[in-house]
């Protein structure tokens, strides 16, 4: 920017997309293009084209969309022809733009061409770590710091430097009251020339400032002395110590191959040798491979765990001495009792780390398709071209995994390869946020136009859309009307109050905020996040204290539309026949609701025995709903995630793999009531969670809905990671 390169505008366009935008309020995308193009992608598109380069952009793209389509589908849209003969006419940034608004998983590879061609391609590859030269660069004033990644630990590799160099290197573990033994150490290894290795020490903030003064200012230091730390990222973190230390990263290498070479190159032909059964060495192997997998399943996020747990080799190494224990109590007849074995790694040594429901069925699921007397057989594999070797020593075993690929397609671990781009999606969005955040707060928007201009326009725009009040004896007459002590209304009326409460927060802070900006009162801390969050477009944190989750400011604008619409028109027209489950603030208090109102219509029917039940319809959409279920709800607004709903007119519908690139796929209008008698589902239907968000925690958790298969094989949609999501922003 500073030659003049980028301008100020496209730069906000690449870390920002269209997040600022409501999607009610910008031009429509046509509905023929809304399977493959996303809302996030069509304000993405919107904001780009009041670049001047891409002025034309949504035109070309509503006219050519097959073209569009086509090169959206391609593996690698920047490495192949632009459409619109955009590959001659735009420099690598505006490619870049043009990537990221319509690709956003090939953000960071198209990111890495143009950052080869600006700055050098040295800058663009990946940098192996080199301790011993980083220790070298370092002296005996100068900590080195390394920032952990989920699963990542340099302990072994910084003793194993140590030892090369025929040096100590003691480490204490920081967390409370550790501080006295860290002090004692650091003292003894300055006046020895050893090293220290303090780990964590995110849990040890405040001895930071005293090992750094203890580093810089002693005077008798043995040359040698080094210092390490490690420590997960912390916003309290020392600044002094990040200014005088050399920082680093350790992440190890990811995929199959490099979690197996791990593992193996901890084991001995002992360990091989325990027992001379063969199916011993297939199981070592098995459990080496299940290690890996509930390893590699971190990266995909809630599609791979709902929680990242810390797997590590201890809970491989108890899972292999139960089993060497097993066998001794078989004695010299192979019998093992797969029961136990699945209990002791689902439930005790792998589960025991697993707090949520969901995943534990996860695991368990791994332990009930792997470990089973059919994985001794040739045919038996984890997935296609992933099979057990017959290997009798260590060094076989080694040498089978050095011949395996270094890349592993998502199917490896049970999932559809569009998880990969969930991924990939997730790591740039990730970058970006993190760019948005060190932006300066006091810059300009680009074109001469302040920040304070920006969101002073925005909050008019805001305030100009903002629905009106709801008049409290309007709400009690409109509720007497309908039955105001029925369990759905009562539950109408906390939601209306708490739609209330919101609608009055963003309207006093938008009022204030505009007060503030023209100077006529102080700009307090909570007005100060408002016009930061505004002009980064994401939601102000005293709206969502009140309100709901949503990852951008135009989407939860738009959210709080469409939310106040369901609630007004419910409110003054009546009951509506269908209703959207993601516009209440707490969708499990509707669905207690309505199960208390079908409880009572009942007579001899308890509430404690009475479950949900649902059945999913042939209609597609909320319009070809012409009534209300005689008991019941109808809910729509459903997406499913990690496969797709494949309709049939005559039988329903069923999930399916997902068409490429789309990652997700609306469920159709869903039957939902209440009986006393539940139906026992078999193996023709999948028990899928329902969230109201994409990060799938306990909190996030509504209820399940069964959902018809054709496979006739629930677990292999467990392994996919399926879940219905309310919404995908």
């Amino acid at each position: 920017m500073q030659k003049g390169n980028v301008k100020p505008s496209e730069f906000q366009v690449l870390i920002k997309g269209g997040a600022a935008l409501d999607m009610n309020a910008v031009e429509p995308r046509p509905d023929k293009m809304k399977k493959w193009l996303t809302d996030m992608t069509w304000l993405n598109l919107v904001e780009l084209s009041k670049l001047a380069h891409f002025s034309q952009v949504l035109r070309q793209v509503v006219s050519n969309d097959k073209t569009w389509y086509n090169w959206f589908l391609s593996d690698a849209p920047e490495e192949v022809t632009f459409p619109e003969a955009y590959s001659t006419t735009l420099d690598t940034f505006k490619k870049l733009l043009l990537v990221r608004s319509f690709a956003p998983d090939r953000t960071l590879p198209m990111a890495k061409k143009y950052i080869g061609e600006s700055l050098g391609v040295q800058y663009a590859e990946g940098y192996i770590l080199n301790l011993e030269a980083m220790w070298q660069e370092s002296d005996k004033r100068t900590p080195l710091v390394c920032f952990l990644s989920m699963g990542s630990d340099p302990t072994d590799n910084i003793l194993s430097l140590a030892k090369k160099q025929n040096t100590i290197c003691g480490t204490i573990s920081m967390g409370q009251g550790q501080e006295v033994h860290a002090r004692r150490l650091l003292q003894q290894s300055q006046q020895e020339g050893r090293w220290i290795l303090l780990q964590n020490c995110h849990l040890g903030l405040g001895f930071l400032e005293e090992m750094l003064d203890t580093v810089a200012q002693t005077e008798q230091v043995a040359d040698t002395f080094r210092c390490w730390l490690t420590t997960e990222p912390h916003p309290q973190f020392s600044i002094n110590v990040l200014q005088s230390s050399i920082k680093y990263t350790f992440e190890p290498p990811q995929g199959v191959k490099a979690g197996l070479k791990r593992t193996f190159a901890g084991l001995t032909q002992e360990v091989v040798d325990v027992s001379n059964f063969f199916e011993w060495k297939v199981m070592l192997y098995t459990v080496a491979f299940l290690h890996t997998t509930v390893q590699e399943r971190r990266k995909f996020g809630p599609l791979g765990w709902n929680i990242p747990y810390e797997f590590n080799q201890s809970d491989f190494s108890a899972t292999i001495q139960f089993i060497q224990n097993h066998m001794d109590e078989m004695g010299s007849k192979w019998n093992v009792s797969w029961p136990t074995v699945r209990y002791m790694i689902g439930e005790v040594h792998y589960g025991g780390r697993v707090t949520d429901d969901f995943d534990k069925r996860l695991l368990n699921t791994y332990t009930r398709v792997w470990f089973l007397d059919n994985m001794f057989t040739e045919k038996f594999e984890f997935a296609p071209n992933y099979k057990i070797p017959r290997c009798k020593t260590i060094q076989e075993f080694r040498t089978h995994v050095e011949s395996m690929s270094l890349f592993d397609s998502p199917n490896v671990f049970g999932l559809h390869p569009n998880a990969d781009i969930t991924y990939q999606k997730n790591t740039a969005d990730s970058i970006l946020a993190t760019i948005v955040n060190i932006q300066p707060k006091d810059a300009g928007a680009g074109g001469g136009e302040t920040r304070e201009s920006v969101v002073y326009r925005q909050c008019d725009d805001m305030l100009s859309k903002l629905p009106e009040d709801y008049i409290p004896h309007e709400v009690r007459g409109a509720l007497q009307k309908q039955g105001a002590l029925q369990p759905l209304n009562i539950f109408l009326k906390q939601e209306v109050d708490r739609m209330q409460r919101v609608i009055g927060v963003v309207r006093n802070t938008l009022k204030d905020l505009k007060l503030a900006i023209d100077g006529t009162i102080i700009m307090n801390e909570n007005l100060k996040d408002a016009l930061d969050n505004i002009y980064d477009a994401r939601v102000p944190a005293t709206w969502r204290k009140v309100s709901w989750d949503s990852a951008t400011l135009g989407f939860w604008f738009s959210d709080l539309l469409d939310r106040n619409q369901q609630f007004f028109t419910w409110l003054f027209s009546g009951r509506p026949n269908v209703f959207w489950l993601t516009g209440f603030f707490n969708p499990q208090g509707f669905l207690t609701a309505m199960r208390q109102e079908i409880t009572r219509n009942h007579k001899g029917w308890s509430l404690d025995n009475v479950v949900l039940a649902n059945d999913v319809m042939k209609v597609a959409t909320k319009e070809e709903v012409t009534s209300a279920p005689s008991e019941g709800v109808y809910i729509y607004g459903l997406k499913v995630d990690g496969a797709a709903w494949r309709m049939s007119r005559e039988r329903g519908g069923h999930l399916a793999d997902p068409p490429p690139k789309q990652l997700y796929s609306d469920l159709p209008v869903v039957h939902v009531y209440a009986t006393n008698e539940p139906k026992p589902l078999g193996n023709s239907y999948y028990v899928c969670p329902v969230y109201k968000k994409p990060r799938r925690t306990d909190l996030t958790y509504i209820f399940s809905l069964s959902l018809k298969i054709n496979n006739n094989n629930p677990d292999f949609w467990c392994l996919r990671g399926v879940a219905l999501l309310c919404d995908t922003k």
